[in-house]
Order: structure tokens, then C-alpha cells, then sequence
């Protein structure tokens, strides 16, 4: 019943008739698919079914109702007459915070209404192009770079990678022209190497001649290595290091040795300037050799200075030490923090599998590992990861294509925030300033040759001496910074409009309850002029057995 008294009997009564029409023949469908069926079984599977032109009536019929209550809603409620909304019009203009308004309704001179027209008009517009021009400057995401020393009583001291320019064993290498291209080939990993098709025969042949050969072990033995022999010196801050304190490592060079790797138990520290690390070595030139068609034409020690937490790189990083020389190297500790996209181009959710520290270096070597292991089924041992080893047949067929792959397609990019790698967040770097002087000197050279039993030639053509201090105590930070905070947006735009038209939230308020009251009034005026809801044609009969219908509902 409560139907038929706000909607209308006619409404009510077609989509009962709808309704009612549609389980009617659903029970005949019923009975002729399922005879069996009792007819509270047939009431409950009638639910179920109903054919599209019905439903798309009884969706029509339901919009209609909708329709009809809101009318009947909004009829109960008289519209405010014309004098009504010019009395709310004028209390709102007269009481209304915003500056300058109530003098245009006040006023009896058309002069000063006029002047004061445009006085509130210019101040509006005014204040839109100040706000709009603050929203501008805000989404254009401004930043500024601030630097700030810092004087520390000790610093940490950052890892050291050091290799020898002369990668192989001269006795152990009797291709030399083979190893040096397989080595080229496995360290295409690290950085694009052209090796070209110069090899391919010969390589197929020794590849077949030595079907078990495995590139990383054999280096492993017959590289560079760290023992009493090659590192004559140590010292790190007055104490004494020794090859023990050296961790062994892969690069483009074989065999290298960081001091002050990640796994030392204690961080290494230093206290005073103009102290740090000094180390003797003997390249033995006699013992390791390298092509020099490939580039490799210099005699020495070649390092680098990076994070404990990040791996060694020396593509266009490394810094090299001629045999004969003593490098001093003085390092400082710069640390740059990045504000996230869109202020800057880091991205805070990266997150390294396999390396402590997030860096665009550590970031790309995993990138490829993700891609060699998908394509290859194999892992590049240089490379981070779990993995089957790739043998030396599937380094040349497929992980070189591979790399030139990722090279060509940009599957590894760096840079932006949306590149694979994007610039870390926070990045801490050791910039280098080296120097050198001739070792030894004459006093020196005497020494020498009789504490190590080597002749003044050799001492000059096969030892290499380093220092590595810092420069002072302190650090530099490079923080990137919001130039304009949300917070500072809004007390850019509440003086603006404060000082244009004297306005504060409660004004911005007070306008926008204004503006939705009107709205309210005139969608009620459209509604209440909107087309007559169409009358249905049907009997008196039908609609009395309709009423039944309903009031059995």
C-alpha cells in the first residue's frame, strides 16, 4: 500500500502487472521443461529467468518511480518567492565578510556604486591571477640545492678496489690472443666491449680442443693474485693490513682486491687528516702480461675508491698508477640527497635483491642478470644472482647477443624516474684528487734494494706506491630541496586573498554556501517544470485486479 499512496496507483499497478506477467511465464516454461516439478519448486525456479524486453520495462518502470518521488518531495516544499531570494541576496551582500560588497549595496550614489564595483571586480580579478600564477609556480615543482660542510671528529673510511693493469700469467697463458678475448667476452657484463668476429675459428677450435675450460677459474689461478710477494707493504692508520685484510673480487681487470669490503666485522674509521692507507706493490711485470692490441699497454696498479655497501667500477672510474711512482691520493666524502619524482628523478621504492645499497651501477647489473637468466637460462658469474654459470659456448652465443640486445632496445636504462635505474635518493661519493712523484729516490732506491734484495732497475720498473688519506674531516652534503611546500602554498594564497579582498576560509565558506543554496533553487525550478510523467491506458477492470494484486503483496 505504501506504494500506491506515494507513487500512484497507475506506476504501482504496471509493474505488478510487469512482475506478475513475467512469472507467469516463466511457470509455463517451467512445466513444460520439468512436468515433475511441484509448484513450490516451479514459484522458486520463476526467479530465476525472465526475458530481456521484460526486464528493460521493469528498469524503465523503476526510473519512472524514482522520478515521481522526487517530484513529490520537492512539491511539499513551496519555492521561495521572488522577493524571498532578493532579501537572501541582499542579506548575503550586506553580512558577507568579503570586503567592498556591503558598499555597493549600502551606497545611495551610483558613482560610488559604479566605483566600488570595479574596485571589488579588479580586486577579484586581481587576486585570480596572483592565486593561478602561485598554482603555476607549485606545479612546475620547484627545488633548491643547498650545501652544508660538516666538521666531524671521524669519518669512515671508504672501500678501496685495487688490480694490476697486467691481468695474466705469462706462463700459464699459452693462447694469450684466446684468453684475452674469452676474458673480453665475460666482461661485456660490466661494460659494452666491441669484440668482434676477428677470433671465431680459432675460438671454436679451442672451445672444442678444451670443452671443460671454465674462463673464471682459469683466472682465478693464473690472474693477478695478493700474497707476500706482490703486497710488500701495508699500513692503515699506523696499523700494519696484510693480504688477509683483502677481499677478492671479478672486474673487466680479473683478479682484484678491495680493502675495507662490506663483510669487515668493524667499520673502519679515521681520526685525523693526512692519515690513512698506504700500500707497496710489485706488479711483477716479468710474471703478468696482457694484449696490447686490446688497449692494455700500461705497467702498474690501477684502483678505485667507492662505498663499502656498493661494487667496485672502474669503467672510465678507475685511477691509474704507473710502475716507478708514488701516488698521493687525497680523498673527500660528498654526499648528494635527490627529492623524489616529481621534485627530482629518484624513485624511494627501488630496492636492490642482492646489494645492500641502492647505486645506478649495482641497479643495472641486476637488470641484466634478470634478462640473461630469461633468455639464456644461465647466470653470468660477475653478474648478482642464483644461478646456473653460463659456460664459455653459451657466453658467445647467446649472452653477448643478449647484451647487445639490452643495449640497442634500452631494456637497462638510467637517469629519469621512469627509467629502469633511476639516480638514488641519497648516493655518497669519494672524489679524488691524485698526485704523483718518482719512486724512489736515490737514498730510497739503496734501501730498498737491500731490504727486499731486488736491483734498483727492478724497483723502478715493478713497484708502485700509494697513499690514500683524506683531505680533512668533514663531509659535504648536497640535499635538493621542495622550494614550496603545501603548507606554504596555502599562506601564499590566504595572503593574497587577505590582501586583496580582506578574505579567509570563513569568506571562501560563506561563498560557497551562497552559490549552492541558488543552484538548490533553480535545479528545483527546472525539476518542477520538467515534462508530466505520460499516463498509461488500461481498464477499470485491470486496474481494480491490479489493486488486489498489490494489497496481496
Amino acid at each position: 500500500m505504501l506504494c500506491l499512496k506515494e507513487f500512484g496507483t497507475r506506476i504501482c499497478s504496471e509493474y505488478v502487472l510487469e512482475l506478475h506477467s513475467c512469472v507467469e511465464l516463466q511457470n509455463k516454461i517451467n512445466q513444460l521443461t520439468a512436468p515433475k516439478e511441484t509448484p513450490s519448486t516451479a514459484g522458486v525456479l520463476s526467479s530465476n529467468i525472465c526475458p530481456m524486453e521484460q526486464l528493460k520495462k521493469l528498469n524503465e518502470l523503476h526510473g519512472r518511480v524514482l522520478l515521481e518521488k522526487a517530484r513529490l518531495y520537492f512539491t511539499r516544499k513551496p519555492l521561495p518567492t521572488l522577493e524571498e531570494r532578493k532579501k537572501y541576496d541582499c542579506e548575503f551582500a550586506t553580512s558577507t565578510s568579503f570586503h567592498g560588497v556591503h558598499n555597493i549595496i549600502r551606497t545611495k550614489s551610483k558613482t560610488r556604486k559604479v566605483l566600488w564595483m570595479l574596485i571589488v571586480v579588479g580586486s577579484i580579478v586581481l587576486v585570480s591571477w596572483q592565486i593561478r600564477s602561485r598554482f603555476i609556480n607549485y606545479f612546475s615543482w620547484p627545488t633548491t640545492t643547498s650545501v652544508v660542510v660538516q666538521y666531524v671528529e671521524n669519518i669512515e673510511f671508504p672501500a678501496v678496489t685495487f688490480c694490476n693493469l697486467n691481468r695474466f700469467q705469462t706462463q700459464a697463458v699459452a693462447n694469450l690472443s684466446i684468453i684475452v678475448f674469452l676474458w673480453s667476452i665475460v666482461s661485456e657484463v660490466l661494460h659494452m666491449f666491441h669484440i668482434g668476429d676477428t677470433f671465431d675459428q680459432e675460438l671454436t677450435k679451442f672451445l672444442q680442443g678444451n670443452q671443460n675450460f671454465s674462463i673464471k677459474e682459469f683466472t682465478r689461478n693464473n690472474g693477478f693474485y695478493l700474497n707476500a710477494s706482490t703486497l710488500l707493504d701495508c699500513e692503515f692508520f699506523g696499523k700494519p693490513c696484510f693480504p688477509e685484510d683483502f677481499e677478492h673480487v671479478f672486474t673487466e681487470y680479473g683478479n682484484c682486491f678491495t680493502f675495507n669490503h662490506i663483510n669487515v666485522p668493524a667499520t673502519r674509521r679515521v681520526t685525523l687528516s693526512g692519515r690513512g692507507l698506504s700500500l707497496l706493490f710489485d706488479v711483477k711485470q716479468g710474471q703478468f702480461t696482457d694484449d696490447p692490441a686490446l688497449g692494455f699497454v700500461d705497467a702498474g696498479i690501477t684502483f678505485a675508491v667507492h662505498s663499502p655497501k656498493a661494487p667496485p667500477r672502474f669503467d672510465g672510474l678507475g685511477i691509474a698508477t704507473p710502475v716507478g711512482m708514488h701516488a698521493h691520493a687525497t680523498i673527500r666524502q660528498v654526499k648528494t640527497i635527490i627529492q623524489e619524482y616529481p621534485w627530482g628523478e629518484c624513485n624511494p621504492n627501488i630496492k636492490l635483491q642482492h646489494h645492500k645499497l641502492y647505486s645506478t651501477y649495482g641497479c643495472l647489473q641486476e637488470c641484466k642478470a634478470r634478462y640473461i637468466q630469461k633468455w639464456c637460462y644461465c647466470l653470468p658469474f660477475m653478474l648478482p644472482g642464483n644461478g646456473t654459470e653460463c659456460d664459455m659456448e653459451k657466453f658467445y652465443n647467446c649472452v653477448s647477443p643478449a647484451l647487445y640486445k639490452i643495449e640497442i632496445m634500452g631494456l637497462c636504462s638510467v637517469g629519469t624516474h621512469n627509467s629502469t635505474c633511476p639516480v638514488p635518493c641519497e648516493e655518497t661519493d669519494y672524489p679524488t684528487t691524485i698526485s704523483y712523484s718518482t719512486f724512489g729516490s736515490e737514498k730510497a732506491l739503496k734501501y730498498l734494494s737491500t731490504k727486499l734484495r731486488k736491483t734498483k732497475d727492478y724497483i723502478r720498473h715493478n713497484l708502485v706506491y700509494i697513499d690514500i688519506k683524506y683531505h680533512d674531516l668533514n663531509y659535504k652534503m648536497t640535499q635538493q630541496q621542495k622550494a614550496l611546500s603545501v603548507s606554504e602554498l596555502l599562506a601564499d594564497v590566504g595572503g593574497r586573498l587577505g590582501l586583496f579582498c580582506g578574505a579567509s576560509v570563513i569568506t571562501v565558506i560563506e561563498i560557497v554556501e551562497y552559490i549552492f543554496t541558488n543552484c538548490c533553487w533553480m535545479c528545483v525550478f527546472l525539476l518542477l517544470k520538467a515534462p508530466e510523467i505520460p499516463n498509461w491506458n488500461t481498464s477499470d477492470e485491470n486496474q481494480q485486479t491490479q489493486k488486489r494484486k498489490i494489497q496481496e503483496c
